[in-house]
């Protein structure tokens, strides 16, 4: 690349850097103002806090990259445009393609990146969080055991405990609303949080076990030590589950026909695995746009705020109508191919309206171009 493309190129790239670091750091912070039970709830560490909400920074990334792109191309463009630099490199003889060519490879780099965090990063950051997240909501020990504390594990458990001391707890009451008719409530002098064969389980001493029977006479058994088994009351929510976005692309095109959820899903699938194929390109369809908004049309000192306008509006609407397609083609998979139709039809109108129309677009007319720089054709 020559000077100005080089200027032009990493002019581009420290607006795409910082709109995109801005914009995730607000995004990652909505983002985890959602996950604050985990700290409030779970008692987990705030490092716990911060690697599920960092895991989840690939996907918010790939998603305000083509956006940030698009910003940043206009940005840069727009102001060393007014400022008279893409008159002097038009004078200096670059064509066109050779003055938005610092802003195409930069969106084929974008591409690529965003590429790889669809096929490989993402994937893996979504199945890590989803598995801390798991693991972090599955401490019961940081769950229950709060002394002093009424904590409840659901609607199913309430647990209490006055005191622990050297990991045991004393005075202990249990709620097990397991069966809403026939609930249970056990008081324990002391309990331990220990493991029985993987399980997690309280290990009660002195207990004694009250229950309504089908009579609704109330049935006091007392034990010297009792096993309480905490399994069943883990929590099991979605976490766990991996979502469309959680998959692997040969996950999302070879379906496991055998398994009634991933059929029952199958068109959400493959909607998703062409998602992750076509997003990228949006990548090119707003550098593109970027591009065609500032240099598709004569020099004006007045700036092109009509034609960014037009232009913004333009991505933002490529933008809805990708992601409507998606959403859609979930339902319909034959509309899986205009994912592909939308971003690559669009580039390539752009492309020939921008290199190949009779009127060399960006570029100023000769008496304007004499008015503009002195000593060429006019006098100073």
């Amino acid at each position: 690349m020559s000077k100005v493309q080089t200027y032009l190129f990493y002019e581009v790239l420290r607006a795409v850097l910082i709109i995109v670091g801005g914009l995730a750091m607000l995004a990652l912070l909505a983002q985890g103002l959602s996950r604050t039970d985990l700290i409030l709830e779970n008692r987990q560490s705030a490092l716990t806090y911060f690697y599920i909400v960092m895991l989840g920074a690939p996907q918010v990334i790939a998603l305000l990259t083509p956006l940030a792109l698009f910003v940043a191309g206009v940005w840069s463009l727009n102001r060393i445009h007014k400022d008279s630099e893409i008159v002097v490199a038009q004078a200096a003889g670059m064509t066109p393609w050779q003055i938005a060519s610092p802003i195409m490879r930069l969106a084929v780099l974008c591409t690529v990146a965003h590429l790889a965090v669809n096929l490989w990063v993402q994937p893996a950051a979504q199945r890590a969080m989803r598995e801390t997240v798991s693991v972090a909501r599955a401490d019961l020990a940081a769950a229950l055991i709060r002394p002093g504390q009424f904590t409840t594990n659901g609607e199913r458990l309430t647990f209490y405990a006055r005191e622990q001391i050297n990991g045991e707890l004393r005075g202990v009451l249990i709620s097990d609303m397991t069966d809403p008719e026939f609930p249970t409530d056990i008081l324990a002098r002391s309990a331990a949080l220990v493991e029985v064969e993987g399980r997690p389980t309280l290990l009660l001493r002195e207990a004694i076990s009250q229950q309504l029977d089908d009579n609704q006479q109330l049935s006091i058994l007392e034990f010297e030590q009792y096993m309480f088994d905490l399994t069943d009351f883990m929590t099991e929510d979605s976490d766990l589950v991996l979502k469309a976005s959680d998959k692997y692309l040969y996950e999302l095109f070879f379906v496991d026909r055998s398994n009634y959820f991933e059929a029952k899903e199958a068109d959400n699938l493959l909607a998703e695995a062409n998602a992750r194929l076509t997003t990228p390109l949006l990548n090119l369809v707003m550098a593109m746009i970027a591009v065609f908004a500032v240099l598709g049309g004569d020099f004006s000192r007045k700036g092109y705020g009509k034609r960014i306008a037009l232009a913004g509006a333009g991505a933002i609407v490529v933008l809805i109508v990708q992601l409507a397609l998606q959403s859609s083609a979930a339902d319909d998979p034959s509309l899986n191919i205009l994912q592909w139709l939308l971003p690559i039809s669009v580039f390539a109108l752009l492309a020939y309206v921008y290199f190949h129309r009779g009127r060399k677009i960006g570029q100023v007319d000769r008496p304007n171009l004499d008015r503009i720089l002195p000593g060429k054709g006019a006098p100073a």
